[in-house]
């Protein structure tokens, strides 16, 4: 038996494409990838959609629809208000929707620096100094790109991002001829990438600051994390303190999809007790249960249980329920909504680029060509040089099973910045008198995207090995 079960402990279990997975990879952090490749394809649907309807008759009906307010008001007080003002459904879906989606994002980095693939110096060095220079680089090429206008300046942090939805869906299409090392250095660096992308939200996107509203905010996360501390497990706990914050960094003058990620670190991760005492209730639950033989004829028919066997089942309930910690369950319980609902409206809010009176020129010139070439070369040079150079250094390694042609493909896939890059260009522009330079910045964003995944694809179709072989 022990035989046994050291040879399944130490055997390499296999991800969703059915090729081996190392022991030393995290394999809930691989688990994430198959779960992003829908995810993109629902975003290339709504985000298709959004450029159709733009520039279709009903373009200005599209623009609109934006610009209705929303609210929900308890007496004088209006939870989706902004300075005084009511929230329009575009910035309910970018300050409010987006704020949840920043919420996954945190517990996801979260785990992975607890556990995953950024515990460790040696594990997410890598991906983290591949990250830095996946945004340093397109930032400088912004800022030599575009005219030293202070308004257009405001976008040079849009071509940092990279978004892991559409890259990750891009690189499932070659399945198992990606070595599983590289996998995991893509995403890697894309979750450090949000990283940095939340600290330049946090840092450049800030207004002015209201104190009352801050200080409030800043007894929320106190009380986070007294709950953290004190082993809270109740998920309405934090999910009520949480909206409570959100409101607050709302109308503080800090962006509120800060709010999401602050939760998100203040969420527990552990069990008080650990894993054992929680198995063996349910164990011995299980053992009480009484056990009965149902014949076909039976099948249908009502079942009643005791009070005994109903109260047995809620401990077998009440303990597997304890057997996850809350950052893990919160985490799973916002998979879908986030990646299938969240995602696609806020695509479809913002990716809707009306074509009239545009020309090439948009893209060729100003913001639009600052963003395009940030994304298409800022990225694989930043992320690319950085790596070699640390590799040739002999600080980092080259991940498992990478050669150099392979890991610039991989590079040129790091180009594709759509979501949080759209979302950038919406706080760097928000002004209606920008309206020009966010259309431009969209524009950029969509053709470097596209043009990333394209000559990506193409790379990785050539320098990666056969199937059969």
């Amino acid at each position: 038996m022990d035989t046994e079960n050291k040879q399944q402990a130490t055997s390499p279990t296999k991800n969703e494409w059915g090729e081996h997975i190392p022991n030393n990879v995290s394999y809930s952090f691989v688990s994430l990838l198959r779960r992003y490749i829908s995810a993109s394809v629902l975003l290339i649907i709504a985000t298709v959609l959004a450029l159709i309807v733009a520039n279709s008759p009903w373009g200005d009906a599209y623009a609109q629809i934006w610009q209705q307010p929303v609210s929900l008001s308890i007496g004088p007080l209006n939870l989706f208000s902004h300075g005084g003002h009511a929230m329009s459904l575009g910035m309910f879906i970018n300050d409010y929707l987006m704020a949840i989606f920043f919420l996954s994002v945190g517990l996801e980095i979260k785990r992975e620096m607890l556990c995953g693939e950024l515990s460790s110096v040696k594990k997410a060095l890598a991906p983290v100094i591949g990250a830095c220079g996946g945004m340093i680089v397109p930032v400088v090429v912004f800022h030599l790109l575009c005219p030293a206008d202070p308004a257009m300046q405001r976008g040079m942090a849009i071509p940092m991002a990279t978004d892991i939805a559409f890259s990750l869906g891009v690189l499932s299409v070659f399945s198992k001829r990606v070595p599983i090392g590289l996998k995991v250095f893509l995403a890697t660096l894309a979750v450090a990438d949000d990283l940095g992308g939340i600290l330049v939200i946090a840092v450049r996107y800030t207004e002015e600051l209201s104190w009352t509203y801050l200080a409030i905010a800043a007894v929320c996360i106190i009380v986070l994390l007294i709950g953290n501390w004190r082993q809270v497990r109740t998920k309405a706990f934090y999910f009520t303190v949480g909206i409570i914050l959100w409101f607050c960094m709302l109308n503080s003058g800090i962006h509120a999809t800060i709010a999401g990620v602050a939760l998100a670190f203040c969420v527990p991760a552990n069990l008080p007790r650990g894993t054992k005492y929680y198995i063996e209730r349910i164990r011995h639950a299980i053992n009480c249960f009484p056990e009965t033989v149902v014949s076909k004829a039976d099948r249908n028919k009502p079942v009643i249980l005791s009070e005994k066997e109903i109260s047995t089942l809620k401990r077998i309930e009440s303990a597997s329920d304890q057997l996850i910690s809350p950052l893990q369950d919160i985490e799973d319980i916002l998979k879908v909504p986030v990646n299938f609902y969240i995602l696609p409206i806020f695509a479809f809010a913002n990716a809707g680029v009306c074509f009239s009176g545009m020309s090439l020129e948009n893209l060729f010139s100003g913001v639009g060509l600052a963003v395009f070439l940030g994304l298409f070369l800022g990225k694989l040079s930043g992320v690319f040089s950085f790596t070699w150079l640390f590799i040739k250094l002999r600080v980092i390694q080259m991940p498992k099973g990478g050669t150099w042609p392979i890991l610039a493909s991989i590079c040129m896939l790091c180009g594709i910045g759509f979501t949080v890059s759209m979302f950038m260009a919406n706080l760097s522009y928000d002004s209606p008198d920008h309206l020009l330079l966010l259309n431009d910045a969209k524009l950029g964003i969509l053709c470097g995207s596209v043009a990333s995944a394209l000559s990506g694809c193409l790379m990785l179709h050539v320098t990666l090995p056969k199937a059969e072989e």
